[in-house]
């Protein structure tokens, strides 16, 4: 990571703004067209976005663009908890003024009311493996393969977009900006606590798996 820590928030702002205003707007643009764009469309737009970021931004603040990725980082030792803290609270922001940009674009509401329901074990279940398998990659990446973080997630969120009961969420950041829309992409905003709460569980059981399994790897070369 690069610059200070202005810098490095100003880089999670960017870079989960436009993770979070790709797939909204495309649901927006469906729904001032009257219909819904495909699981797929949803599910390759919102992996190339952060494919994106993580590419024009990494290098600055470490792309988390997440507070489950934050929090990750934290428990690992490799995050301050004044820099945790940050980014978190830049994260939410950006994802609420990337849902309000989404929306404005398309001439709808600036902020709605979520309504699409996510409740139940299937759900919760699905988005704790999503959120499992999206830390799990970066760290596993970043232990024997670094080059391979952004295609990695990249290639999570398309695959757990089209593949797991909740539609990959795995971020924090999100499932609050989607519980501000009433889009095809939303969250009642009742359900949104017990997904953000699946989260940060499922970024618990990643950290100490990826450490005991990657603990004989040997370290990059830089």
């Amino acid at each position: 990571m690069t610059g200070g820590m202005p810098r490095r928030c100003l880089a999670e702002l960017v870079g989960t703004f436009g993770l979070v205003i790709a797939p909204v707007a495309l649901a927006a643009s469906g729904t001032r067209r009257g219909g819904d764009p495909s699981l797929l469309a949803a599910a390759l737009v919102s992996g190339l976005a952060v494919l994106a970021m993580i590419y024009a931004l990494g290098h600055i603040s470490g792309a988390h663009f997440n507070p489950a990725v934050t929090f990750a980082f934290w428990l690992r030792g490799e995050v301050g908890a004044h820099e945790a803290v940050g980014f978190c609270a830049v994260q939410v922001a950006a994802g609420i003024a990337g849902t309000a940009a989404a929306h404005a674009m398309f001439g709808l509401d600036t902020l709605q009311i979520g309504g699409h329901a996510r409740w139940g074990a299937g759900q919760w279940l699905g988005e704790a493996i999503a959120t499992f398998a999206l830390v799990f990659t970066i760290l596993s990446a970043l232990a024997t393969w670094p080059a391979f973080v952004s295609a990695g997630v990249g290639l999570v969120v398309t695959v757990g977009i089209w593949s797991t009961s909740s539609t990959c969420f795995a971020n924090p950041a999100v499932t609050i900006a989607r519980a501000l829309t009433d889009t095809f992409t939303a969250i009642r905003p009742q359900d949104s606590a017990a997904f953000v709460a699946v989260e940060f569980a499922a970024a618990c059981l990643a950290v100490p798996f990826a450490g005991w399994l990657f603990a004989r790897v040997a370290p990059p070369n830089p």
